[in-house]
């Protein structure tokens, strides 16, 4: 098999051909293998590589779903025994991890050949994949852009035809945002579906969740068979629907009645190409015969970043501590910006952690309320097109000033300066949609419908009610017969 035969297949395909022996394990982790080392020197999608690990269990006889097809997984609370799991950082480096992550273990007995792990920033903190340790990931649509974060690495080497799918997570748009950028289909399951176990019951209050980026919608729902089979140890048991997950491809959606808008929730620009790739989608929503029209669910959007951000600067001190406890470390080993985010939450006092979660419910009532006349939410997934590399990095300056302040206690003071407000808009603006399903626990989509004219990749998000991840494929499924995007390829890199 040539690589542009290889490329021209989902997961599912390639899981076919070895089923019917038309190829063989080994041969297409050979040629994953060698696409990564081809390729990843100029988008630096891995952190680490387990190459003799995918060999092994390439030679193995195939079996499952997705028998022998190669697969990467996100560095970030995805963890392979025996492998360190970094988050994006250095310390974590040299700490191995014990045992597999149910995730993992549901990926393994699946067949797939797992032989690596993607970028992620630390602790997977950032709309953007960038850090001290492992530098920047960069967009093969145009490398001098992020793929997106937390799971930009994973974005970069599906959409640069590394593997055909690849772990990924969402925790604030961890999925979404990435897929925006690469040009891919990414679903964040509502919450509880999918286990983070079992080290992890209910990940960041439950607005976290695992699963992957593809660039067909059968692979993600095939996927989504796999890893929604209940954990006993879970918090908590979340229904599936009595067919497959895999069956929404082919059976179209009822007619649906969407509701769209463009408006950032923060109040921020949304530039011209996120709004047209709206009315666009909306546009091909209603050739489809569905019913689009403007309509929001009248969210605070600006509170509701405030209380995201308490409940995630308290989520970071807590990890930053834990690292430093299990490496010996400090603080200061790790990024500036995670010190800052950390600190800040270490001066969030407990009664107001609490009211920030609890105003969480009153954000899902609204939108329960939308969902009560409209069957989703459209909007941009992205504000604006791919961030260039290095637009929200500390300046130098501040890299060298906040340390020895952070040292002395001045997270609270940090909090109410203009830097730190600048600091959570530079992460927001660009991305205000995804959030709100990760605080509401519901499903929400990427679906790449949408091209700039410069040719990059700029996506729309759907949000969808309770329940609603098989009516959110069936749709996603249907879009992408109208508007085909698996064959749409970047540019190949640069060869030195």
């Amino acid at each position: 098999m040539r690589f542009d035969e290889y490329r021209g297949y989902d997961a599912v395909g390639l899981a076919d051909l070895v089923t019917r022996g038309e190829v063989h394990p080994a041969e297409l982790f050979r040629l994953a293998a060698d696409r990564c080392a081809e390729v990843d020197p100029a988008i630096n999608a891995t952190s680490l590589l387990m190459e003799q690990n995918g060999k092994e269990l390439a030679e193995r006889e195939p079996a499952g779903p997705f028998g022998g097809v190669p697969f990467l997984i996100k560095d970030l609370n995805q963890d392979y025994a025996g492998y360190p799991t970094s988050a994006g950082t250095g310390p974590l480096r040299s700490i191995r991890a014990a045992a597999n992550s149910t995730v993992v273990q549901r990926w393994l007995d699946a067949g797939l050949v797992i032989f690596g792990k993607t970028t992620t920033p630390e602790f997977g903190s950032k709309a953007i994949t960038e850090t001290r340790t492992f530098g920047a990931t960069r967009n093969p649509w145009d490398p001098t852009r992020t793929p997106g974060g937390s799971s930009g690495g994973s974005a970069a080497a599906v959409a640069a035809g590394i593997v055909p799918m690849a772990g990924a997570s969402d925790g604030g748009g961890s999925i979404r945002i990435p897929a925006a950028c690469t040009g891919l289909f990414g679903l964040k399951p509502g919450r509880g579906l999918v286990t983070s176990g079992p080290l992890v019951g209910d990940p960041l209050f439950g607005a976290a969740s695992e699963g992957v980026l593809s660039r067909s919608v059968r692979d993600t729902a095939a996927m989504l068979d796999i890893l929604s089979v209940p954990d006993p140890g879970a918090p908590y048991r979340v229904s599936r629907p009595d067919r497959p997950y895999r069956d929404a491809v082919t059976e179209p959606p009822r007619r649906l009645r969407i509701g769209f808008t463009a408006r950032s929730p923060l109040g921020t620009e949304v530039s011209a190409d996120a709004v047209r790739a709206v009315t666009d989608a909306a546009t091909l929503l209603e050739s489809l015969g569905h019913t689009v029209e403007s309509a929001d669910p009248g969210i605070d959007g600006r509170r509701m970043a405030v209380d995201f951000m308490t409940v995630w600067t308290a989520q970071s001190a807590a990890r930053l501590a834990q690292a430093c406890r299990v490496t010996h470390s400090s603080p200061t080993d790790f990024d500036v910006d995670t010190q800052v985010l950390a600190a800040v939450g270490r001066a969030v006092a407990a009664p107001a952690l609490m009211q920030a979660h609890a105003r969480w419910n009153d954000y899902t009532r609204a939108l329960a309320d939308f969902h009560n006349t409209h069957d989703l939410l459209l909007t941009p997934t992205l504000a604006e097109p791919p961030l260039h590399i290095g637009r929200n990095r500390t300046p130098a300056p501040a890299r060298t000033v906040l340390p020895p302040l952070l040292r002395a206690g001045a997270g609270r003071i940090i909090a109410r300066t203009a830097y730190y407000r600048g600091l959570v808009t530079a992460n927001l603006a660009a991305v205000p949609f995804t959030q709100l399903a990760n605080i509401t626990g519901r499903p929400a989509m990427n679906v790449p419908t949408y091209w700039t004219p410069g040719g990059l990749p700029l996506g729309v998000q759907f949000v969808g009610p309770l329940g609603s991840e098989y009516l959110l494929l069936q749709l996603a499924a249907e879009i992408e017969t109208a508007r085909p995007w698996f064959d749409r390829h970047p540019p190949e890199p640069a060869r030195n």
